[in-house]
């Protein structure tokens, strides 16, 4: 029976394609060279104004992870976004082109494997298409974690409509919990990898996430070594306000 339950962990970790109406992993999507240019990217963004910084709360709390806002800032403790963050004042950069233009491959790979599996006439009626002005690049040491919550900080339009969250993951992989509540004992589980494109949106847009821990020394090698990346994972999510 142990034996049986262990293997049936491992088909629940290695899970692909669609998670749920909505919901879709791509697996290994990003190139290597691809996640070279991201954490190159970040990097020089991260150092530069309105680069990264360890964000936390009126009562001295920190979030156990370091963070840079793209397009628009988002800020922890008002859930508001602004054109400057209130921690110095920075107006953030602009999202690159090249990011953009991943997003946008990414969500045509994802309607394929939906309309593949559905067959509808429309792809966009279970994820509706979108253009990212926002990206919250999120670095999570290899004891960072993020609990359970939702993203509902966006423009009434962009929630009402389920446009999608696209995250890209690279570094590190982590151990992914969703689900319907704020419940982890009763959320699904799953790997995210470097190079890992998770979507949510159109019912699925609401739905609950969070990162249960890091996997340390599980980086690809070739990454590393062309980037310096730091132990831990790299999470950009793009969103449309």
């Amino acid at each position: 029976m142990e034996k049986e339950n262990e293997c049936r962990q491992i088909v629940d970790w290695t899970r692909e394609g669609i998670l749920r109406p909505g919901m879709v992993l791509l697996k290994h999507y990003l190139t290597i060279r691809e996640q070279i240019l991201i954490v190159r990217t970040c990097q020089e963004l991260g150092n530069g104004p309105g680069g990264f910084y360890q964000p936390g709360y009126n009562d001295g709390a920190k979030l156990r992870l370091r963070m840079m806002c793209l397009g628009l800032d988002w800020d922890p403790q008002t859930r508001k976004y602004g054109k400057k963050r209130q921690v110095d004042g920075c107006e953030p950069s602009v999202i690159p082109c090249e990011f953009k233009q991943l997003v946008q491959r990414s969500m045509s790979e994802a309607h394929a494997l939906i309309k593949m599996d559905s067959k509808v006439s429309n792809v966009e009626d279970i994820l509706p298409a979108l253009s990212p002005d926002i990206c919250i690049v999120n670095f999570y040491n290899t004891s960072g974690r993020l609990g359970l919550h939702q993203d509902r900080d966006e423009s009434r339009y962009s929630l009402k409509k389920g446009l999608p969250v696209v995250s890209f993951s690279v570094g590190d992989s982590a151990e992914f919990l969703y689900g319907d509540e704020r419940d982890a004992n009763k959320a699904e589980k799953v790997l995210l990898e470097s190079g890992d494109v998770l979507i949510f949106g159109g019912e699925s847009r609401h739905v609950f996430h969070g990162v249960s821990s890091i996997n340390p020394n599980s980086a690809p090698g070739a990454l590393l070594e062309n980037t310096m990346l730091r132990p831990g994972r790299l999470n950009l999510t793009f969103r449309q306000y």
